[in-house]
């Protein structure tokens, strides 16, 4: 595909070209709202900022294009304007996010487990390589790809594979109806009932428990359901003869899923200067772990799927929360740190540690030395 000249992405090969030259890292970066997550690095940023504008939307197609520092705000307002969505609902942190950040840090929210993950949305983009190439994969339909689908590798690389330009992201329609419902219930109880909704044509489109590690006691449950009006109306009955909730207002609701999504929860913030903030990720029949400290709060999201818990940012903490992520099937890192805690620390469960990732080290040591094999994006912040 043919591209317009730009400066920007004339600035962008120059900087990518010296680094190349000077073997120094740069670190990719637009807004700079998520530059606390993944390994610590002080290399020069390259920032995605200037290159900014949606370059396509369709509403009627549900495909919008835009480039990699337009403000995410940009692109939600355009959306609204349409009665349509991002889906997988990506966290923002401020309104200083852009939507290559949005891709490349490959994070979704309370949507996630209903829509799919934000990868999935992908379906095009342009990069820039290690060599100052300028690349184009994939398109702006689902189905267009022949070989190798290299727009889905972009999301959740966090810029240690590519500089992304631009990207194509399908949406969705708004849903015509939603509804919150809040119940006090265990947290072995809230695994069962998740997991036999999620198999039920139920309009279950995210949930949250939160309270004590401890599985016997009770924590709050909030589910909520969105689609079309009837299916809405039908299901608060049905899901109410088990947990005998009461629906959340409007506006209280949107609050609550909004806080979430931007992780203003208590158990997601307030971390105190040597706390860590840990995210497993685990397998849906994965039931309670046996946590370091069952007194603690945990936060459950995505059914059980993603687990946040915050305690001690020492290495036999993390050791022991990988163990145990691993054990069942999953994985941890630590997400957040406390203001007193090492930047230097490990984030993440490494490929190498797990038993069903190990084979994929080789492969993405291959795709990072074919896209880069100068070392221009090696920041180590992802591993």
């Amino acid at each position: 595909m043919l591209h317009q000249p730009n400066p920007n992405i004339d600035l962008f090969r120059e900087q990518i070209l010296q680094a190349a030259k000077t073997g120094e890292p740069l670190s990719i970066e637009g807004g700079g709202t998520k530059s606390w997550y993944g390994n610590h690095n002080a290399f020069t940023k390259l920032n995605t900022r200037p290159y900014s504008g949606i370059l396509e939307y369709q509403p009627e197609e549900l495909v919008i294009t835009a480039c990699a520092g337009t403000p995410l705000t940009v692109i939600e307002a355009a959306l609204a304007e349409n009665n349509q969505v991002l889906a997988f609902e990506p966290p923002s942190f401020n309104s200083s996010a852009t939507f290559g950040g949005v891709i490349a840090a490959g994070l979704a929210g309370p949507g996630r487990i209903s829509a799919g993950n934000l990868r999935d949305f992908v379906l095009g983009a342009r990069i820039m390589d290690g060599k100052g190439q300028d690349l184009s994969f994939g398109g702006q339909v689902m189905k267009n790809v022949a070989g190798y689908d290299v727009s889905r590798l972009i999301p959740g690389s966090m810029g240690t594979l590519a500089l992304l330009l631009e990207a194509s992201v399908k949406v969705l329609p708004k849903p015509a109806a939603t509804a919150t419902l809040r119940c006090q219930i265990s947290q072995a109880h809230a695994h069962q009932l998740l997991n036999e909704w999620a198999g039920q044509p139920l309009p279950l489109s995210a949930s949250c428990w939160i309270g004590a590690a401890n599985s016997e006691e009770y924590g709050e449950l909030t589910i909520r359901l969105s689609g079309a009006i009837a299916a809405v109306h039908a299901a608060i009955p049905l899901m109410n003869a088990s947990i005998n909730a009461a629906e959340l207002e409007p506006d209280l609701a949107h609050t609550f899923w909004s806080n979430l999504r931007e992780q203003k929860l208590n158990p997601l913030t307030n971390l105190a200067p040597e706390e860590t903030l840990y995210r497993l990720a685990l397998p849906a029949a994965c039931g309670p772990l046996r946590l370091p400290n069952m007194s603690n709060e945990i936060a459950l999201e995505w059914h059980g799927q993603q687990r946040w818990w915050k305690g001690p940012s020492d290495n036999a903490t993390f050791a022991a929360i990988k163990a145990l992520a691993n054990a069942n099937g999953g994985h941890a890192a630590r997400f957040r740190q406390g203001a007193n805690v090492d930047p230097a620390q490990e984030r993440f469960t490494k490929l190498s540690e797990q038993a069903h990732s190990q084979a994929l080290e080789s492969v993405q040591a291959r795709l990072r030395a074919a896209f880069d094999p100068a070392g221009v994006f090696a920041t180590n912040r992802l591993p």
